[in-house]
Parts: structure tokens; sequence; C-alpha cells
């Protein structure tokens, strides 16, 4: 087989089981993050830390948000259980800045993350080894698109990067911006990184203390109402069609 179809075969492969990265990620993340603890790492007692940790969270949703909110039915998003989706070609917004804003977005969401731990080699081994799993994914969605759009696709992608934004201005999306599509997408994001960092708050309260206590601070106050949120848009999207919009 040539390399070519490998890296395809193993990003539609990535792809399909994408959702499994970020269990994986945070079941080595704790323990790293455990052992900062207990070695007294001062930046985990540093709230400012912690906030600046969440701002590169926020940034990365923030990136999704605004990708996700001007984009079409069928296109981006998470697409399909099967592989991939695209009734047109995203060429407006983010995507006037860079190919994959989605995956640009996840990474720095899972960085924060990363970041928590306060260890400076496990967050340049998350980020090497984001590079090379979402290669492959990326590599794979191309392939894709190449096959579908022909041309018009590499025209379109000479001047684009893949991951890193091109400085310069965006063009006007082509779409208005749909709050119910990004309250229908993100929701689960808003609550997984919230929820996160509350974890881990929990966490080194536990390891500190001995005892596991939940504490009456920001970080519990933020993964509730986050949670209630992704409750309440879960029932809305199950039992209703409010947040349903006609070609979005």
């Amino acid at each position: 087989m040539a390399l070519s179809e490998e890296f395809e075969k193993q990003g539609n492969f990535l792809f399909k089981y994408r959702s499994y990265f970020p269990i994986a990620f945070f079941l080595i993340s704790i323990p790293v993050f455990g052992m900062e603890v207990l070695q007294g790492n001062e930046l985990l007692n540093d709230q400012k830390y912690w906030f600046m940790c969440l701002l590169v969270g926020i940034l990365g949703l923030l990136i999704r948000v605004f990708t996700v909110g001007y984009t079409p039915a069928n296109t981006s998003g998470r697409n399909t259980a099967d592989g991939q989706l695209a009734d047109e070609l995203n060429e407006t917004g983010f995507y006037s800045l860079v190919r994959h804003p989605l995956y640009l977005g996840n990474y720095f969401m899972w960085l924060a993350v990363a970041m928590l731990t306060a260890n400076l080699w496990f967050i340049f081994a998350f980020t090497f080894l984001y590079w090379l799993y979402y290669e492959r994914i990326m590599y794979a969605e191309e392939a894709f698109l190449r096959k579908k759009f022909k041309e018009y696709y590499l025209t379109w992608a000479a001047g684009r990067p893949a991951f890193v934004p091109a400085l310069k201005i965006p063009v006007k999306p082509k779409y208005s911006f749909s709050l119910k599509k990004v309250l229908k997408k993100e929701k689960n994001g808003v609550a997984a990184l919230f929820g996160l960092f509350w974890i881990f708050d929990l966490t080194k309260n536990f390891i500190e203390t001995g005892v596991f206590t939940i504490q009456n601070n920001f970080w519990v106050q933020a993964f509730v109402v986050s949670g209630l949120l992704y409750f309440i848009l879960k029932m809305i999207k199950k039992y209703t069609s409010i947040l349903e919009e006609a070609g979005r």
C-alpha cells in the first residue's frame, strides 16, 4: 500500500474513533497532575494560573463557536459515524484563514487541560501527540474533499494554511450566525471544559486533605451551571424542534 493510501486509511480510522482521544488524554493527565500536586508545584496553588488555563480553553471554545455558527448543514461539525460528509466547501469566516479551524479550537481546549498539570514536558508531549493524531485525520479529510471537489478544492486550499491561521482579514461569512446550531453542537464542549477543571480541583483537594469534599468555589459553580445548561439543551433537542433550523 502506498504511503498516501496508508495515511488516508489511518486517518479514517482515527476519525471514526476520535471521541476516545479525550478519554485517553484525561486518564494520562490526572496521574501527571497528581504527581505535581504531591511535589508541591506552586503554580497549582495560584488561582491566576488556573484562570489563565481556563482562558486558553475558552479561546478554543470561541474558535469552535465562530466556526460552527457560520457553517451550513452537513459540513464541518462532527459529521457522521460512517465517515466524512460535505455538501459544500466552507470557504469564508475562519475557513478563509485556516483549513481546519475546528481542530485548532480543539487543540486550545485540550491544551488548557494539559496546562493544568503544570508539567512542561507533558504539555510538549500532548502537543506532539495531538499533531500526530490529527495530522492523519486532516490528511484523510483533505483526501475526501479532493475527490469530491477536485481542482476547486486544490485552488482553495493553496491559499490557506492547514492548522496555523494566516495573518489576514477573514472573508465575511457566507451565512448568518446561527445561535441555535451553536447551542445544539457545542453544549458538550462547554460542559466538558468546566467539568474537567472541577475534577482537577476536586482531585487536588483530595490529594492534599485525604478526603473527598466538594468546596463551594468557582469551579464547582461553573460545572453545575454548565451541566444544567447541557441537560436543558439536551432535553430541548430531544423533545422539541426549537433548535432546528432549515439548512443549518
